[in-house]
């Protein structure tokens, strides 16, 4: 049986980077607590200047600028093209990662996922999209002000900026329709 939660963005709980150079809003995991025991989590980081990632030995990582100029990442010793709003780039949590800011301070959008337990898409979308997915877990992030979700035949939700509707237990071809901007995550466990 499906179970569908909309997560409020004034309710995400801050908590302190792995390497305590900072703070992040968790939006959603599937388990664990603390920094362990996920198998999937979703966040947004504040990241103030430049430095260093926390390391996240077998986990895959796809960050996402959301506000700001953007950045450029250095990954095991090699720059990145510059990363801007709403350009994904997916990297080894294992890596060395360090970042510089392209002028001033940045909010950034986090999947990080364990490769070996689960498959994961992840997709920007933008003004009225339609897909389907197979995906036992389905999440849609909204980054406008509105972003009307239509799954099926049944659930009709509005998000607000930095809402998540999660979907869990999705067992059929789910038809999902969106309007608005938003970021599809679709994870599938092995």
């Amino acid at each position: 049986m499906s179970q569908l939660n909309v997560l409020r963005a004034a309710n995400y709980p801050r908590m302190p980077w792995k390497n305590g150079g900072g703070s992040t809003e968790e939006i959603t995991r599937d388990a664990g607590t603390g920094l362990d025991g996920f198998g999937w989590r979703l966040s947004i980081a504040d990241i103030g200047e430049s430095g260093g990632f926390s390391v996240f030995a077998g986990y895959q990582r796809v960050i996402t600028v959301l506000q700001g100029a953007g950045m450029t990442l250095r990954v095991d010793g090699q720059d990145t093209r510059p990363l801007l709003p709403l350009d994904p780039f997916a990297f080894s949590g294992a890596s060395q990662v360090s970042c510089a800011l392209l002028g001033g301070p940045i909010r950034d959008f986090n999947l990080i996922y364990a490769p070996d337990r689960y498959s994961a898409r992840l997709q920007w979308l933008e003004g009225e999209q339609r897909l389907f997915s197979s995906a036992s877990t389905v999440l849609i992030f909204s980054v406008a002000e509105q972003t009307q979700v239509e799954l099926g035949n049944s659930a009709s939700e509005l998000l607000g900026r930095h809402d998540c509707l999660q979907l869990d237990g999705n067992s059929g071809l789910l038809e999902i329709a969106v309007t608005g901007q938003c970021c599809v995550i679709e994870l599938a466990a092995h």
